[in-house]
């Protein structure tokens, strides 16, 4: 299985939601991971929510820091538009999504940013099984 890490500013919304995709449709595919580079330590409680729509329990998630996850060269580090506040994991391919921090958007935009993500880690999920 192929370790991916998705790491956003806060490790609150973005990155938390691409892990949980990354588990709902990678199994046995990829080993899904999340960080943050200035993590808030609590996932945001929309995202709890909107991802409860679809049927996922991010309250078994934790805001983590980049010091919290394996010490390991991941095979996908997958950035969600931190820029600059993302620093450098050791992974044999890099990506930046450039999604948008979607913590102050009202339900349905937010619904539409763990969409976009869903889509993007459905499409990662595709690429790595026809590697």
């Amino acid at each position: 299985m192929k370790k991916v890490l998705f790491v956003c500013v806060e490790n609150s919304c973005r990155s938390q939601m691409a892990e949980a995709f990354g588990k709902i449709h990678g199994a046995g595919v990829i080993e899904s991971y999340s960080s943050g580079s200035r993590p808030s330590g609590v996932v945001n409680a929309k995202a709890i929510a909107t991802m409860e729509d679809i049927g996922y329990d991010l309250t078994t998630h934790s805001s983590k820091s980049l010091e919290d996850i394996p010490r390991v060269e991941f095979d996908y580090v997958v950035t969600m538009g931190c820029g600059d506040e993302c620093p450098y994991v050791r992974a044999k391919r890099r990506e930046d999504w450039q999604i948008p921090d979607p913590k102050h958007m009202q339900p349905a935009e937010f619904r539409q940013v763990r969409n976009a993500i869903g889509e993007k880690v459905i499409g990662l999920i595709a690429e790595i099984k026809d590697a």
